[in-house]
This record gives C-alpha cells, structure tokens and sequence, in this order.
C-alpha cells in the first residue's frame, strides 16, 4: 500500500510493515524533550510509576528555556527540579544557563534531531523538527512521563493533508509569510490532527531556516504535525551536525491524502497576523495601511531565532533607530546563534538601533518575562502566537510577522513594508 511520508515514519517505529489513518499504534520513540514549564510535571508523573531509570540517559533531553534565565522564585524552582532530575539520572542532554538556547533552535543546531526520527515533546512547537523530515508532535507531560519509562507511546496515526507550493517568492517573502498564509487559508483548526505535509518548488528551493519557520507553526492550524521531505538543502544542513544514524523517508507518488491544497506564491506579499488568532492574515500592505501604532517588536523565539532571520532584520536595521517610544527586543536562539551575531557584526547595528538584546529565552512569547505587555499595548512579534494575553495584559495586541516586517515596524513605529525604509 502506498504510504506518505508521515505514515512510513510511523510504521517504522511501530515496527509494522505499513499503517494506516485513524490505526491506534505504539512506536518506540528516538527523542524525548520537556522544558522547565512543563518537565517539572513529567518528572512527578514519572516518580509516581515507581521506575528509577529513564528509558535512555542520551534520548531524554531537558532544555530549561521559556522563564530563564530565572525570572522569580518560582521559576527557580521549576528550573531546580530540572537540574537535579538530570543530575539524578546522568542525563547527556541537559542545557544549562550558559549553553542552553530556545529548544526548537537550539536541537537541530546540536544535531540531536534528524531525519526519520520519532521525536515527542511536551512543547507544542517540537513539529519544527519535520523541517528535518521526522515526524516530530506535542504530547502532554503524562504521556512524556511513559515515554520518558518506557521509551514508548502510542499514537492514532493522521490523515495527511498536502500542500504544493508553486513559484519563486517574491521580495521580502520569507518561510515565516509562506506558513501564515496558510494558516490563514486553513484556519487554526483547518488541519485538526492531521499530518500537514509542504512540498512544492518554492519549498524546493527553500533554505532550511525557512522550513523550519513553516513546520514549527503547523500546530496554529491544529496539525499533528508539519513535515517536509529530505532533499539535498536538508542533508547539507544534517550532515555536519547529527549525532546519531538517520533514515530519510518519502511519500510514495501515489499516496493517499485527505486533501491537496495549490498555493501559487509569486505574487505574495509578506503577511502579517492580526489578534486575537493566527489565522488572521492580511498582507503588510493592508496593515501598514491601517496605521497601527505599536510600543514594542520582538524579533527572536522557535519561529525566527536563527542567524538567518537577524540577518535579515539587520539589513534593515543598519544605520537607522528603532523609533522614540518603541521597545525593540532581539532574542538569539541560542548561544550559537548569539556568538556568530557578534562575529557579522550584527549585534553592532542592533545596539546602534538602540535594541535591546538579549540571552537565548522563550521570554516574552509565552508572556513570561522580557517584554511584558501593559493594558493597551501592541507588539509587533516574530513569535508564533497571538492569542489574547499571550504576551502580557489581556487588553495588550501581538500582530505576527516575519523579522523583516517587524524591523521595519520597530524604525517607523507602526506596522511598516520593509520597502518603506529602505
């Protein structure tokens, strides 16, 4: 039987020959991962099943990321738990203060996740590794717990809907636009447990920074998860990093989906995300028309935390200033990421554009510190998530963009095209 990528994933780890949409399976699992929001729960489920050793040192990873570094009391206490799990349990991968970086960034950098790969984490945006063609979900802390025993956990496996991207993009028109473009075609529950897989020419072409921009936001139309198949872009990014044996997968050409969506994106402009959804996209030319004022921009987190995206942001940034009143905020996804910044001369033009700029953290995304929102307040943000209150007050707004869009909106203080400051 024919079978989609996301589906021979699947039955590879189930050790079956082939699965099918809506079967109930358990596969054994290559990575499991909790942050220090949700670890600390995993780690109590865990000691209640009365086991004393995970499942594998090397495959359970702990990455203190979304309220360090530590912002309270409170936090240090979740961060604690982490620290002495990982002590307790001669863990290899635990990140702390110092070298950790954003999850979602900081893994594929480290090349612990690849290709093929089986990957579950409590963390809603760990489907950014089906940028690297593994099937890669969120689980609850309880069912990290098992797995984290067990090395094991079951799934019912998901229709797959595809989507063919045709045509070069446009100016300014990055991975970030191509996935909220789509969300807003699909809406947040367009793709409620189903495997979205992104294929295409422009996909094709695609630099790896982008793609995984596009799979870390396939949860903000309800996927399961959001893969794209390896190809040479992947492999060239993979080699020089994985720590372990990978195995690349394809779908078959004539595997069955539930549904195929064509996207023409030639004349796509760079969209921007109003609140309270993510699905509600128009393009930065009717925002900038709508003349929103804002009051701070953060550029940074899972969705555009890698050097690529500050490169960008720079370009626009050189030799101008973040407006008067406007809170410009760079986040680094990690270490890494923050060291070749400082090599580009980077972190130069941003502090010249009077930007704030900070160690690798969640911070201000899941409203956690480093930029929170009063009453009233509008960000323009490279994170993936607007809901309300997502960023502080529940009377505060989070339009979402790409790094260009946001750059140019921190310059004129309102939501800006990028061709408007250049």
């Amino acid at each position: 039987m024919a079978q989609t990528i996301t589906e021979k994933i699947l039955a590879f780890h189930a050790g079956l020959k082939e699965v099918e949409p809506g079967q109930l399976i358990e596969a054994d699992v290559d990575i499991a991962l909790a942050n220090d929001v949700t670890a600390p729960i995993a780690i109590a489920e865990f000691e209640k099943l009365g086991v004393e050793k995970v499942f594998d040192k090397k495959r359970v990873l702990l990455i203190p990321d979304h309220f360090t570094p530590n912002k309270d009391i409170k936090s240090a206490e979740q961060a604690k738990i982490l620290r002495e799990f990982a002590q307790a349990q001669e863990l290899k991968n635990y990140f702390e203060i110092g070298r950790v970086g954003i999850e979602h960034v900081l893994l594929p950098e480290q090349g612990l996740v690849g290709p093929g790969d089986l990957i579950i984490g409590a963390d809603s945006h760990t489907c950014t590794y089906g940028a690297l063609g593994a099937f890669a979900t969120g689980v609850g802390s309880t069912d990290l717990a098992a797995a984290m025993a067990t090395g094991k956990v079951w799934f019912k496996v998901p229709e797959t809907i595809k989507v063919v991207y045709h045509g070069e993009l446009p100016a300014w028109v990055e991975g970030k636009d191509l996935i909220l473009h789509t969300i807003g075609l699909l809406k947040v529950d367009g793709a409620l447990y189903q495997a979205l897989e992104m294929t295409g020419e422009t996909i094709a072409a695609l630099p790896m920074y982008g793609r995984m921009s596009m799979a870390n936001m396939a949860i903000e139309a309800g996927a399961k998860n959001g893969i794209i198949a390896p190809d040479e872009i992947t492999l060239d990014y993979v080699r020089p990093r994985a720590q372990r044996d990978y195995t690349v997968f394809a779908s078959d050409p004539d595997a069955n989906y539930c549904r195929t969506i064509e996207i023409d994106v030639s004349k796509l402009r760079p969209q921007v995300s109003y609140p309270p959804l993510p699905d509600k996209t128009r393009t930065v030319d009717q925002a900038a028309a709508d003349n929103i004022a804002i009051d701070q921009v953060v550029i940074g987190s899972c969705t555009n935390g890698r050097i690529e995206d500050f490169r960008l942001a720079a370009k626009l940034l050189k030799g101008k200033k973040a407006a008067r009143f406007v809170r410009l905020m760079i986040i680094p996804g990690t270490q890494e990421v923050y060291r070749q910044m400082i090599k580009e001369g980077l972190t130069d033009i941003f502090l010249d554009a009077e930007a704030l700029i900070s160690p690798p953290t969640c911070g201000p995304c899941l409203g956690g510190h480093m930029g929170i929102l009063a009453a009233g307040e509008r960000a323009v943000a490279t994170t993936n998530r607007n809901f309300v209150g997502r960023m502080g007050h529940p009377e505060s707004e989070v339009y979402l963009s790409s790094p260009a869009v946001a750059a140019a909106s921190a310059v004129l203080g309102r939501i800006a095209t990028p061709e408007e400051i250049l």
